[in-house]
């Protein structure tokens, strides 16, 4: 016979730590900062700079109020300083110092406390989600973007019915460059179009970034896998429509780097691994070479010119303001402020002043000298050394050694290549999103090796004062 009793012998069972309300509200506002800033653009555009500032000062405080309690408060966790990406870190602090000798001191403040609040919120994000919590925000972001740039490029094809300026102001047809306009409505026709973030290639990465997501997502197996296949398949649509030459080349190179991790995982022994690092490193020099003998026809198959639309001559005078303070460089300024007089009418394109060098390496020589391209060079080498053994390494922490690997692995590294292709021709990497996701998976891989093992992937911050004792 069943005996029932009130007597409280066990404490009621309590909802799995990620699944509380906390939880999901960090997540939440995660995606949220995530979405600032990689579609700052679209912000921008929506409400203007002073807008794009309240937005970003707003989230930037709220990172803040998340996440210095959970470190200050959490002792059974404790922070590990020793842990974050100091070499990007150190970067930063180059760049305020450089208020000293800058030759644009209002854009070197302005700009930096830009890269600050994106740090913060990376350091956030990297403190409080699991390694599978930021893949699913990432995956989230992403499907955002791509979901409004359909929607908006919809909206103007069809019903607006002409090219719209950001914050919908009003211009007699004809009287601005195309290049002006936040949206052309050429879903229906053979331009590219923009998407919500107002620019091609800048829309081409993003979906470049979400077919990452999405694909490493798919093989690990998760859930809603037909959602996924259709989101990519979206992504490959908006990316082809954006038409960028760069992107287009980094799918190239993305490929030969997957294969060669995929190759490095399923090696047997050192001796295995070492003849496969030599067969990778000949194949990137044979391909550096012959990408640069046979530049103008690559180029051409991509109807782009030699001078890599402009590129060239930017290189150039941007060069020759550089080598006039080639150690320390003319002061930080990331990206450059338009109105300042120091940039504004310096590099025009098609009537506009331009806003960055489209090399990340000119631009960081431009900036802070030899002495900045060293610590940046060693901030992306760190991260490209982290994430490719990351990836290609067998996860271990005892002495079983056969272990699967995890699809999600091999993300950090993907989007590193990208990041680093990306930077040859345009500077985003030290800006917004490349410099959000240079902190962001840099102090992960350092504090959180290993996928779903550690303190930080087994209790969650965000649970005070709670400690739970779990097998790995």
């Amino acid at each position: 016979m069943a005996v029932y009793t009130k007597h409280p012998v066990a404490e009621p069972p309590a909802p799995p730590a990620r699944a509380t309300t906390g939880r999901l509200m960090v997540r939440a506002y995660s995606v949220l900062c995530l979405f600032a800033v990689f579609g700052h653009t679209a912000v921008y555009n929506l409400v203007g700079p002073v807008g794009a500032v309240v937005v970003l000062a707003v989230l930037t405080l709220g990172a803040l109020g998340i996440w210095i309690p959970a470190v200050v408060m959490n002792r059974p966790t404790r922070f590990r300083w020793r842990r974050l990406p100091w070499a990007a870190l150190g970067y930063g602090a180059l760049a305020l110092v450089s208020v000293l000798w800058s030759r644009w001191p209002g854009a070197t403040l302005l700009t930096w406390t830009l890269v600050a609040a994106i740090t913060v919120t990376a350091l956030m994000i990297a403190t409080m989600l699991t390694w599978q919590e930021i893949v699913r925000a990432l995956s989230t972001t992403f499907k955002v973007i791509l979901g409004l740039s359909l929607l908006i490029e919809l909206w103007v094809a069809l019903v607006v019915r002409h090219p719209i300026l950001p914050n919908f102001a009003t211009v007699p047809p004809g009287r601005i460059d195309p290049v002006s306009y936040w949206v052309r409505g050429n879903l229906f026709n053979g331009g590219r179009i923009q998407g919500v973030v107002g620019n091609a290639h800048e829309l081409a990465m993003m979906c470049l970034f979400a077919v990452l997501v999405f694909a490493v997502l798919y093989a690990a197996r998760v859930r809603r896998r037909g959602m996924l296949i259709a989101w990519a398949v979206l992504a490959a649509v908006l990316l082809f429509k954006g038409a960028s030459t760069t992107v287009y080349l980094g799918i190239v190179v993305l490929l030969v780097v997957l294969v060669a991790a995929l190759i490095a995982r399923a090696a047997t022994g050192p001796g295995t691994r070492r003849a496969v690092y030599i067969a990778f490193a000949a194949v990137v020099v044979c391909g550096a070479a012959g990408g640069i003998l046979m530049r103008d026809r690559v180029l051409a198959l991509f109807g782009k010119g030699s001078d890599l639309t402009g590129r060239v001559e930017i290189w150039q005078a941007v060069w020759q303001r550089a080598i006039t303070r080639p150690v320390f460089g003319n002061g930080f300024s990331s990206p450059w402020v338009p109105w300042d007089p120091a940039f504004d009418g310096w590099i025009l394109n098609h009537g506009i002043t331009v806003f960055h060098a489209h090399d990340m390496w000119l631009d960081v020589f431009l900036q802070l000298g030899v002495v900045g391209v060293m610590v940046m060079a060693v901030a992306w080498l760190a991260l490209l050394w982290r994430s490719w053994f990351f990836a290609v390494d067998r996860p271990r922490w005892d002495l079983d050694d056969k272990r699967p690997y995890s699809a999600l692995s091999l993300l950090p590294l993907l989007l590193t290549v990208a990041l680093l292709f990306e930077g040859i021709a345009e500077s985003a990497p030290i800006m917004l999103w490349g410099w959000m996701l240079l902190i962001l998976l840099s102090f992960k891989m350092k504090s959180v090796p290993l996928i779903g093992v550690g303190v930080s992937e087994r209790t969650p911050l965000i649970e005070h004062g709670v400690r739970t004792r779990q097998a790995p």
